[in-house]
Order: C-alpha cells, then sequence, then structure tokens
C-alpha cells in the first residue's frame, strides 16, 4: 500500500516491499510511521524484564531466548517502520521465524527431563529456518513469509490446546488469554490491510490523536505483542509446574504480568 501523499523523510523513499496503511512522515521527520513504530514498545521493554526475571529465577535459557527473541522482533519491527527500508524489513521479519521456532521448541518440549537437551527438534527447526531464510532472500515475496510464520503460530496452538485439554486444564484461562490477544490482532492486521482507504478517510476527519486509534497495524503490534509474552508465560509456567516449581504470577503495579518460579524445597 502506497502511501496516498509522497512526503520526503529523513531515510528516504520506501525500499521496502511492503508500506502500510499509515501515511508516511505525517508526524515526525525522522519517523517514516510513526505510530506503528512506537507501538513496538510493549515488544521490547516487558520481554527484556522477563528475560532478566527468567535468569534470576534460574530457570531453563530456552526461555530467556523466548523473551530475548520477541524483544528482538519489536527492535527489527521498530527500525523497519520507522525507516521502510528493505533491509529493516528483513530485520523484522526474519526475527519473527527465528523466535517462533523457539517458541515451537520450548512448547514441545516442555515435559522432557530438567536440563536434557533434544537435539532432533532443534535440528528440525534450524534447517526450517535456514530454508525459509534463504528461500525468502531469493524471493522476495511477502505472502511467502507470511504463511511460513502461520505454519509455526498454528502448531503452537495445536499444543497450547492439546496442553490445556489433556495435562494442565487449569492453565485454560491464560492459554485462551494469549490466544484471543494474538486472534484480535490479527483481525486488525487484516483489517488494516483491506479497509485502508475507508480508515484513511475517517483519520482525515478526526483531530490527530483521534485518528491514531484508528492505526490498526499499531494495534496489531500491541496485541499481538501482548499475546505472544502471555504465550511465553503460559509455556514457562507450563514446563515450571512439570517440573515440580512453584511458579506464581505476580503484577507489576498491579497490572503487568510476570511469572516467579522457585524449585521445589526438598522434605
Amino acid at each position: 500500500m502506497a502511501p496516498s501523499v509522497q512526503r520526503q523523510g529523513f531515510w528516504g523513499p520506501p525500499t521496502s516491499t511492503l508500506d502500510w496503511c499509515e501515511e508516511n512522515y505525517v508526524v515526525s521527520f525522522y519517523i517514516a510511521e510513526f505510530w506503528n513504530t512506537v507501538s513496538n514498545l510493549i515488544m521490547i521493554l516487558p520481554p527484556i524484564y522477563g528475560a532478566i526475571q527468567t535468569l534470576k529465577d534460574g530457570l531453563e535459557i530456552c526461555y530467556v531466548f523466548s523473551f530475548l527473541g520477541l524483544a528482538a522482533v519489536g527492535i527489527g519491527s521498530w527500525c523497519f517502520h520507522m525507516t521502510l527500508q528493505y533491509e529493516m524489513q528483513l530485520l523484522d521479519e526474519l526475527p519473527m521465524i527465528y523466535s517462533c521456532c523457539v517458541f515451537v521448541y520450548c512448547l514441545y518440549e516442555c515435559f522432557k527431563q530438567e536440563k536434557s537437551i533434544s537435539y532432533l527438534p532443534i535440528m528440525i527447526l534450524l534447517v526450517f529456518s535456514v530454508a525459509v531464510t534463504v528461500v525468502y532472500l531469493q524471493w522476495k515475496e511477502p505472502v511467502f513469509h507470511q504463511v511460513m510464520y502461520g505454519l509455526l503460530v498454528g502448531s503452537l496452538v495445536f499444543r497450547s490446546v492439546f496442553i490445556v485439554s489433556c495435562v494442565y486444564p487449569w492453565l485454560k484461562p491464560l492459554c485462551y488469554t494469549s490466544l484471543g490477544v494474538f486472534l484480535l490482532g490479527f483481525v486488525f492486521w487484516n483489517i488494516d490491510n483491506l479497509l485502508c482507504d475507508t480508515l484513511r478517510a475517517t483519520r482525515q476527519r478526526l483531530p490527530p490523536v483521534v485518528g491514531a486509534v484508528t492505526q490498526f497495524h499499531a494495534w496489531w503490534h500491541i496485541l499481538t505483542g501482548l499475546g505472544s509474552y502471555l504465550h511465553i508465560l503460559f509455556s514457562l509456567q507450563t514446563r515450571s509446574t512439570y517440573l515440580k516449581h512453584r511458579p506464581k504470577v505476580k503484577f507489576i503495579c498491579g497490572v503487568w504480568p510476570v511469572i516467579h518460579a522457585e524449585p521445589q524445597k526438598s522434605s
């Protein structure tokens, strides 16, 4: 979607294969898509805190990688929407594949022995990541990336539903909240794509701050960032429960959820 009005900005003309519904360089000369950029903060700051807390709790390193992977997606997406340059687009899209592979490994290996490493799924996911990267670098088709990402997300949904249906049904609220928030973000993403002209016309009639609420791609970042973060908490709580740790969900400032887990004390 090319912007309806071409404006000069700090980063020059877009070279990315995608240009979203938010018009370029409207808010800032230095940020191509302002709201699509700053909305990535939810994917950067909370996961970094989560990684630090996971390290403090002495939990497995793959969950640290999960949090840092989500933060990497947020940073890449920030750079992409700020510049609309092709190299920054890759910095956004490829980490989506890599971080989701880490999510898949954590969730599918949550019932293994403590401190054990399963090399076969690591190799499969590594080969998948490399193959997607090589194909995408040669075939610059965003739909290919979206389908590959969708396959990974679908596998996470399948595994999550299995866990709360057959193993730990008391985790249903966290699981379905994560899936529901992510799905709502996907709905907003599609509305932003399909009704862009209508949304732009609506923004012209609204005050700038009110019009910002109609930036549905920014809502996609917020909701999928929150949904992904909650998924990591769900995966971490599943693993901690299996290892007989004592996972507790706490809230920072009474709002933002984090998990603290301690090893089971020996009697």
